[in-house]
């Protein structure tokens, strides 16, 4: 759900990445005046992307029933790039130019895309789409503890230190530690991890060498997630063999995946980013994960125990409080 171009909710400590910073070239206030656009209100646009990335992890699993994970993730870029160079072609925009740019781009298409979405898709063949939900929301505390040693601008505070601990004290009750982690499967659970870590790790990598680049946000990610959709059409045949047939219900689910959750989504967030800033459009990483786990109940059937729904709550406090700044 992550692009070099567009900090997703969940970008805590990291929190100004190149999708804001490289922005800039917004339609100037008299082009706007001259050409104005009707467009819904932006709370209900912070609605709807709250729930396409919502249900972004029961899409994943219905996928995974019917391909293999790298086939779903590969899938799932290719219906996103072509929504992004659809916008593009009617914007009239071109990719960025230069090698050590899209040398950047490479790097980060791997860590904000073609990594984490291919270990959430390994991860929900043995974990329910409800954990790697959960799984998600730790991105921020990963990011601010990431921040502290890599940034040298983002300065701890008390407050922030203590959302840090509080917030993996939730992961702790999510995964029920003091049960021995009974009835979890060890391996899943640490891939979804690997996930949401690899998102603040592609952050900062980003921050320290795609910001300022002068190419504009949709541009720059379109070419991030083509760059993707590269990666795994080379890894994709190496690891798994042509489908034999092609069952109608999971190729729908990772069209509607690629298409709206990678994609249309976020052409949401540009909007919301350039109408509300980002700290406002960020708010929507505090949803993603109730959404996630009232989908895989209603829609999925998956079970929960009284630890997830409780940790859950914990995690997303102490993210909230690692989104605390100090007075300057």
């Amino acid at each position: 759900m992550t692009t070099a171009a567009s900090t997703p909710a969940s970008a805590a400590s990291a929190t100004t990445t190149s999708a804001t910073s490289i922005s800039a070239s917004v339609t100037p206030a008299s082009a706007t005046r001259t050409r104005p656009r009707r467009t819904p209100d932006w709370r209900l646009r912070f609605v709807v992307l709250s729930l396409i990335w919502g249900f972004s992890f029961l899409l994943i699993k219905v996928g995974t029933e019917g391909y293999a994970p790298f086939q779903v993730t590969l899938g799932r870029l290719a219906f996103g790039t072509a929504v992004l160079a659809v916008a593009m072609a009617v914007k009239r925009e071109r990719l960025p130019r230069g090698a050590r740019t899209w040398g950047h781009l490479t790097v980060a298409a791997l860590l904000l895309n073609a990594l984490p979405f291919s270990l959430f898709a390994y991860a929900e063949l043995t974990i329910p789409s409800t954990l790697a939900g959960i799984c998600n929301a730790t991105s921020p505390l990963w990011g601010m503890a990431l921040s502290l040693v890599a940034l040298s601008e983002d300065r701890p505070t008390r407050v922030r230190v203590a959302g840090l601990g509080l917030g993996f004290l939730g992961v702790l009750t999510v995964l029920g530690a003091w049960q021995g982690f009974d009835g979890l499967d060890g391996r899943g659970t640490a891939l979804a991890l690997l996930a949401s870590l690899s998102y603040p790790i592609g952050w900062i990598y980003v921050r320290r060498t795609l910001a300022g680049t002068g190419s504009s946000a949709l541009s720059t990610t379109g070419a991030q997630l083509l760059l993707a959709t590269v990666q795994l059409a080379v890894v994709t045949p190496l690891f798994t063999s042509f489908p034999s047939s092609f069952p109608l219900v999971p190729l729908l689910a990772i069209a509607a995946l690629g298409a709206l959750g990678t994609g249309f989504a976020l052409l949401i967030q540009y909007g919301l980013v350039t109408e509300v800033g980002p700290t406002t459009a960020q708010m929507v990483t505090y949803f993603i994960p109730v959404i996630a786990t009232a989908a895989g109940v209603l829609l999925l059937g998956e079970s929960l125990s009284w630890s997830t729904p409780v940790g859950a709550v914990i995690v997303l406090a102490g993210a909230a409080l690692t989104q605390v700044r100090g007075k300057r």
